[in-house]
């Protein structure tokens, strides 16, 4: 009977062990699922806004740094709509002129989520405008969003 107490006790331990595993993955995956929803990222001192539905992913601008307003960048303009497969982003990245305001330069981009999920980088070649006129010649631009806060 001393056998059976111990072997009872041992699978309830591995049992209970289970239960915690579970309860942890459940509450990080609560805690971490509305953080992605509609949470705010740091992108190149500007404050973006990123905004989830299923696997479709929108980084629009909350607060843009000064010089983008002469762009016509407000808030709310969005710089990045794409989709999220596993930990990789891929989609459409703009960039932005004064030159052009209302008239962005949509290029596609796509890149890894750091291990965290706390970061992601994106990458994609675009051609080079100068005063709105192609110029012929092409640069690979590096988009890094960094998690910020809830927002």
């Amino acid at each position: 009977m001393n056998t059976k107490a111990t072997s009872f006790r041992q699978r309830k331990s591995r049992l209970l062990k289970v239960v915690m595993a579970a309860v942890t993955v459940m509450s990080v995956t609560a805690v971490s699922g509305p953080a992605l929803a509609d949470s705010c990222w740091m992108h190149n001192g500007s404050l973006m806004r990123l905004q989830a539905q299923g696997n479709q992913r929108w980084l629009s601008y909350e607060q843009p740094r000064q010089q983008l307003h002469a762009a016509g960048v407000r808030r709310g303009t969005l710089l990045f709509d794409g989709r999220k497969t596993g930990d990789w982003y891929s989609g459409t990245a703009r960039i932005f002129s004064k030159y052009c305001p209302g008239n962005p330069l949509a290029y596609a981009v796509e890149g890894p989520v750091r291990g965290d999920q706390l970061q992601v980088t994106v990458r994609g070649t675009r051609q080079i405008f100068r005063q709105c006129k192609p110029t012929g010649r092409y640069k690979t631009d590096t988009l890094v969003f960094t998690y910020s806060h809830q927002c």
